[in-house]
């Protein structure tokens, strides 16, 4: 696999800026994540704002899971020329990242359990009645 590995320039990978066509770089790899941009879990625009670019940044500040990490080999293309890539900027919203955030994450599944479970107790409360 090493004699496979392709090392792509900034600009190669920045042509593939489209929905049906996108590549993003993440530290340093080069990923063409065209077939997933229906299934991302913050929708295929969140990617799309990346595409063509050095995603690192903005892939690092959302927190992905350990599978997302893994599942990002399937999509692996080459390493990029380090020496090509401007000058690192965010593309997500900080908007779009506080959405995204998981760490934020498990006070929103509270809530969500808390009115699940008032919502049973209510059901409850009435069929006794």
């Amino acid at each position: 696999m090493a004699s496979d590995l392709k090392t792509l320039v900034f600009d190669d990978v920045a042509k593939h800026n489209k929905i049906d066509d996108c590549w993003i770089i993440i530290s340093g790899k080069v990923y063409d994540v065209t077939p997933f941009m229906d299934d991302h879990p913050g929708g295929g625009e969140v990617m799309r704002k990346a595409t063509g670019k050095d995603a690192t940044v903005d892939y690092g500040d959302v927190g992905h899971s350990t599978k997302a990490n893994e599942m990002m080999e399937t999509y692996y293309i080459g390493e990029i020329d380090q020496s090509t890539i401007p000058e690192k900027r965010s593309y997500i919203s900080s908007t779009t990242e506080k959405i995204y955030n998981l760490k934020e994450s498990p006070q929103l599944i509270m809530k969500v359990l808390l009115v699940g479970i008032m919502a049973a107790a209510l059901r409850i409360l009435v069929l006794s009645w």
